[in-house]
């Protein structure tokens, strides 16, 4: 925005400060942004991809899918999801992951461009979140526009939101709702917009709840010090906290048909590992302030080295009142504690210690270190006393910092030059403002007092009128007017003469430009050490977690071979066991077992893993199981196969295109004769587990040998050879000829080769975050004997029947017999599965789903029940009058989520239907006629 547009939107009035400001957070936070990216040379700006964890895994496919349902192109509707883990719910993950109104904006981008859309996102919620905190700044205490910007867009780039949220994208809108929800904190206190406050925590709470519960907390604890600091009555306050419970008690009413279903969500997900929190160091925490530090596990508290100086200065700036000052401090302090304790950290994350990066909250304190800023600038610069307080503080923070695993050697560069520029800003401003109270009452008392010194005091009234007329520069008089003050004070007239001689005076630089300069320093030095912060976690991320290539040949390639094959709901097709990320079936189509959210269901993890699944995330991330007995159950009709990623497997060959195996299998809905065991649970062999769902006995399990490279017998443990000795574990057994050989070994790493077969990866760790999935290896030999190399990376277990030989003229048979008696017709709308079966069918039907929270069904015109289960699956029990089944999903928690939207709407209207009803009432009601004298009316 041009500097005249700026400040023409100033003089408006009093809310366009707050526009301007809002205004300039939101481009210098976009401006830097984008440089850091630049400078760390990521995506979209160089060759390094954004996309870690997370934000590959996750965020990327699930805006991917909505893309595709907004177009019209998705398997399911926002209740249910068909592509990932054979059926899920859709609604929790779209409460979680989707639900921000930014995430909208992913229809306008080309499908094939979904990390460029991700990354607008994640843009314009971080440059939106600047601007509510400038908006914010305003509305707290009057200052100025500019530095209330520069302070928006510190809190916007803080160390949270370039080293955490910028891979979370879902978290920063938690980002912009603290701010906006201390606004409807203010408009509460004013008792000014009621509805608007309503609409705005429910907008909050939709985008996502996670982040917006801390940041109701944080709203309520500002609203309680303006309470404690201000000077109403008590009745008053109770008043306002009530209004405050109100607001926030509707507007989450509103937000309950997605909160309830993703709190039902939770409910019904795997669990997971339960982690006992540990408070960081310290001088970790210390220096978490600093810019460029970094870790995972600690808190990122960095807002910039002015905001934090001037936060330092507060409890010393004698400017402002002392109940503000210590307020404001001791609000900080407790936060700051709060972060350390273990009961306030399960507050602040609603009770539950997260499994990834342990200080979500960090950006509330950010937004307390931020306004204590503010409170600082706003009452004026600090005096030298304070700003040297504030840097003796942070010396200390410094000198503690020094000896953290957090700190860098890049900081002592950025350091030195963000407090230099930080100290010069504030220095000059503090100067400029102290020129600016000189006014031009001041001039007018000097020069009478020379009329009486005589030409001494005209000399002296001169050089002080003098410096007056320059500090009055940056005033709001017109430069006419101050060269006419300054004419009639420089002629001043000497004893016996009708008019003297001009003073001569010496010229010395404008202070109006002081100011300017200031803001150079302070906007200099805050955009060199953000964007260093920003590339130094970038690049940092980059060796510490994982990453994944952004959209391009390899998944082109894949969606290609899926489209031509795809056929839902006739057959599923399978995107392959060589993953991109974590959400493969997401990103480039198909129906698949891969899943990996949040909320991924129990039922479908402890399914699949006792299928000869494998997972990572400790078991939130399900993989695909290449296996044609699991294909089969599941009704996998096309498979694709590609080449290792090259972008996860330096040693990947490079190039390669994806190839599609078909199969014949059963229909999405097959029946069970009567008698099926439908109850006993699953046992320890996967192979058998198998069988249990297909109801044929189609495996070989056979006993197995393991030997060391050297032949010596060893035990089920194996291990990475010692240097200079031989490589290789050997797994021998006996199997039929032309049988197919599986390995499970769940807890192995490393490869594993059949003799003349090809190579198989298998990926676990020792803390178990990750387990190894059923490979096949090959055919077994004419000879009847299976030997299998095995070349460990990790120490690893081979555990008893890990080989199975597969049958595959009875698999053949058995999925013959279920397609003559399963489903002649299946269709699939929605959220709603229905299938017409041979006549007389009993038994029970089975439909090739994990039987998750929410399923109904009906066997021909009974009622409408809670589905039964079949080992994990969803079952309907057939008593042989029915030729029909029909299932319906509905996630669990919608239904009392609406009831209570519904229930809070209602109020809404009400509450806002009285108020209107009110004030119509008041402006019909005449005012009380007064009589006054003229003399009182002059007085008054």
């Amino acid at each position: 925005m041009e500097r005249p547009t700026l400040r023409k939107a100033v003089s408006r009035g009093p809310s366009r400060p707050g526009q301007a400001a809002a205004l300039l957070a939101s481009l210098l936070t976009a401006a830097l942004f984008c440089a850091a990216d630049a400078v760390a040379r990521c995506y979209p700006f160089g060759p390094r991809t954004r996309s870690v964890n997370d934000l590959g895994n996750q965020y990327v496919p699930f805006h991917a899918h909505l893309w595709d349902l907004l177009h019209g192109r998705a398997d399911g509707n926002l209740l249910i999801n068909w592509r990932s883990g054979y059926g899920s719910s859709f609604l929790p993950d779209l409460g979680t992951y989707l639900s921000s109104p930014f995430a909208l904006l992913v229809a306008l981008f080309p499908r094939d461009e979904i990390d460029l859309a991700v990354y607008v996102i994640t843009g314009l919620k971080t440059a939106c979140a600047g601007a509510a905190m400038a908006w914010l700044l305003l509305a707290l205490r009057p200052g100025r526009w500019w530095a209330a910007g520069l302070l928006g867009t510190s809190y916007a780039l803080c160390g949270w939101s370039v080293a955490v949220a910028s891979y979370n994208p879902m978290w920063l809108d938690g980002l912009l709702a603290l701010p906006l929800f201390c606004l409807v904190g203010e408009w509460t206190l004013a008792g000014r917009r009621p509805l608007l406050g309503v609409l705005v925590v429910a907008l909050g709470w939709i985008a996502n709840f996670y982040t917006a519960y801390m940041a109701t907390l944080a709203a309520g604890l500002l609203l309680l010090l303006r309470l404690a600091l201000g000077d109403l009555a008590p009745r008053r306050r109770v008043a306002v906290a009530g209004r405050a419970a109100g607001t926030v008690a509707l507007g989450v009413g509103l937000a309950a048909p997605l909160v309830t279903v993703v709190w039902a969500g939770t409910r019904h997900a795997y669990p997971g590992r339960v982690v006992d929190f540990a408070p960081v160091p310290a001088r970790d925490l210390l220096a978490r302030l600093l810019p460029t530090t970094y870790t995972f596990a600690s808190p990122a508290l960095y807002v910039g080295t002015a905001a934090l100086l001037l936060a330092l200065a507060l409890p010393f700036d004698r400017r402002v009142p002392r109940r503000i000052r210590i307020g404001w401090t001791a609000l900080a302090l407790a936060v700051a504690l709060s972060l350390q304790w273990g009961p306030t950290h399960l507050l602040w994350h609603a009770f539950a210690t997260p499994q990834g990066s342990a200080y979500r909250q960090a950006f509330v304190l950010c937004a307390l270190l931020v306004m204590a800023a503010w409170q600082t600038l706003s009452h004026g610069p600090p005096d030298a006393r304070a700003l040297a307080a504030a840097t003796g503080l942070l010396a200390v923070i410094t000198a503690v910092a020094s000896r953290s695993v957090v700190v860098h050697p890049v900081m002592w560069l950025v350091l030195p030059l963000a407090v230099t520029n930080a100290l010069g800003g504030l220095l000059l401003l503090g100067r400029a403002e102290r020129a600016e109270r000189t006014g031009p009452a001041e001039r007018s008392e000097l020069a009478e007092r020379a009329e009486r010194a005589g030409p001494a005091g005209r000399s002296e009234a001169a050089g002080r009128s003098e410096r007056a007329e320059l500090a009055d520069a940056t005033g709001s008089f017109s430069r006419l007017s101050r060269l006419s003050r300054l004419s009639r004070l420089s002629r001043l007239s000497r004893p016996g003469r009708p008019s003297g001689r001009p003073v001569r005076v010496a010229r010395r630089p404008r202070r109006a430009l002081l100011v300017p300069l200031a803001v150079v320093l302070l906007f200099g030095g805050q955009f060199g050490e953000t964007v260093a912060t920003s590339a130094v976690a970038s690049r940092l991320r980059l060796g510490n977690m994982d990453d994944y290539a952004p959209w391009g040949a390899r998944q082109r390639a894949q969606a290609d071979a899926i489209a031509r094959v795809d056929d839902w709901p006739a057959h599923r097709t399978e995107p392959g066991r060589e993953q991109t990320v974590g959400n493969d079936p997401l990103l480039v189509g198909g129906q698949g077992a891969q899943y990996y959210s949040s909320l991924t269901s129990d039922v479908l993890s402890r399914t699949l893993t006792a299928l000869g699944d494998g997972w990572t995330s400790r078991g939130r991330s399900v993989q695909s199981l290449d296996n044609d007995v699991t294909d089969a159950l599941f009704s996998v009709g096309a498979r694709v196969h590609s080449p290792p990623d090259p972008h996860q497997s330096r040693s990947a060959p490079p190039g390669g295109a994806p190839t599609v195996t078909r199969a014949q299998v059963p229909p999405l809905v097959t029946v069970r004769p009567p008698g099926t065991d439908t109850r006993s649970g699953f046992g320890p062999s996967p192979y058998r587990n198998q069988e249990l769902l297909l109801g044929t006995r189609v495996y070989t399990v056979p006993r197995v040998t393991v030997r060391a490279a050297d032949g010596t017998p060893v035990r089920r443990f194996v291990g990475v050879p010692a240097e200079g000795t031989a490589s290789g574990v050997q797994v021998t057994a006996r199997c039929r000829a032309g049988t197919e050989v599986y390995l499970w070994a769940p807890h192995y790493s490393g490869t594993a080769r059949l003799d003349g077969g090809p190579e198989a990866r298998f990926r676990t760790d020792a803390r178990v975050t990750k387990i190894a999935a059923m490979r096949p290896l090959g055919t077994v030999p004419a000879s009847g004997r299976v030997r299998v190399v095995l070349t460990p990376d990790l120490r690893g277990r081979i555990p008893d029947g890990a080989v199975g030989c597969l049958d595959t003229a009875r698999l053949r048979g058995a999925v013959q017999r279920l397609t003559a008696t399963g489903a002649t017709r299946v269709h699939v709308s929605g959220a709603t599965v229905e299938a017409s079966l041979p006549a007389g069918s009993a038994g029970t039907a089975v439909v090739a789903a994990p039987r998750i929270a929410g399923w109904r069904c009906a066997a021909g015109a009974g009622p409408v029940v809670a589905a039964g289960g079949f080992h994990g699956l969803i079952a309907v029990p057939l008593d042989g009058s029915a030729t029909t089944v029909r299932c319906v999903f509905r996630p669990p928690g919608l239904r009392l989520g609406s009831a209570i939207g519904a229930t809070a709407l209602l109020v809404t209207l009400l509450t806002c239907a009285f108020t209107v009803l009110r004030g119509r009432r008041a402006a019909r009601t005449p005012l009380p006629s007064t009589t006054t004298t003229a003399p009182d009316r002059v007085g008054a």
